[in-house]
């Protein structure tokens, strides 16, 4: 036990004293021009999107999304960056197309150093031709750590450890469960840090699946509405909100709507749709027509 945790101990010192994410030449781009607009989610387990980057990217680019959220890895897989080959073509046809691309792992907080290399890496990932991604998006919702308070010290540790090697510039997301979700299970993720998180990040991603919820536009306005005056009162007015509908499949178009209604009125920056694959042609036009901004009638 002794011998572990000294080995534990002085793989925190190495991971450390890793070089800081090498820069390419650019400054970082600001919170709002990553996480804000329309967006869309590419996962590692979408096999055929990763075939053809280019493709994907101009058919992205055509529906008007504004920025590619990019799975790199989970805490499952056995590599660091999944398909390293293909993300680089995605980050280098996204910029060409003037988008902006987003990396996001899933951590499963087991193995903290595991997590904070595995999140590393895609900061700190390079295109052949030296492009690297846009911001970083950290998807928080393993529960596999039963320990809540242990959970949570896992979780802030590896927050503020990416948040010391990338700078205070650089664009960092934290996509999370939705609050009503959370107050509906409230065995699932019991005294979630909120307040400590928005000391670190510079978004929210609420996974606002309401389709599971709400089946009448009124309903689907209503949730997304809680969602955010929730997640306003637990992080306060500075970092950026994303509104993350449910999966696509099987939605009528009229739900997407009053879900975007909801997040026109109350001032959200950002909306995407779960996942890019099953967006359908209505799905696209609801989102890329919904008013981002100030708040109107969050009410």
């Amino acid at each position: 036990m002794v011998r572990r945790r000294a080995c534990i101990a002085l793989a925190g010192v190495l991971l450390l004293a890793l070089p800081a994410a090498a820069s390419s030449g650019e400054p970082a781009p600001e919170p709002e021009r990553v996480f804000a607009g329309l967006g869309s989610w590419l996962d590692i387990f979408a096999s055929d999107s990763w075939a053809n980057p280019a493709m994907i990217v101009a058919r992205a680019k055509a529906d008007g999304v504004r920025t590619l959220y990019l799975q790199t890895s989970n805490y499952s897989q056995t590599a660091a960056v999944v398909r390293p080959a293909a993300v680089g073509r995605f980050v280098d046809a996204a910029h060409a197309a003037g988008m902006r691309v987003v990396a996001w792992y899933l951590p499963g907080l087991e193995r903290p150093q595991l997590d904070a290399r595995r999140a590393l890496a895609a900061i700190r990932f390079r295109s052949r031709s030296g492009q690297a991604f846009d911001g970083f998006a950290l998807d928080i919702e393993a529960s596999i750590v039963g320990d809540v308070r242990l959970r949570n010290h896992r979780l802030l540790s590896l927050a503020r450890l990416l948040r010391r090697r990338v700078g205070g510039s650089y664009p960092l997301g934290a996509i999370v469960p939705s609050p009503i979700g959370m107050e509906r299970h409230p065995h699932y993720w019991p005294a979630f840090p909120y307040a400590p998180l928005a000391e670190t990040f510079d978004a929210f991603l609420p996974m606002a699946y309401f389709s599971y919820y709400a089946h009448t536009p009124q309903a689907a306005f209503v949730y997304a509405r809680r969602v955010i005056t929730m997640l306003r009162a637990h992080v306060g007015p500075q970092p950026l909100v994303h509104m993350i509908a449910g999966s696509s499949t099987r939605m009528p178009a009229a739900l997407l709507q009053g879900f975007a209604e909801a997040v026109a009125a109350c001032g959200a920056q950002g909306i995407s749709l779960y996942a890019f694959p099953e967006t359908s042609a209505n799905d696209w036009d609801v989102l890329r027509h919904t008013p981002l901004g100030p708040a109107r009638r969050c009410a």
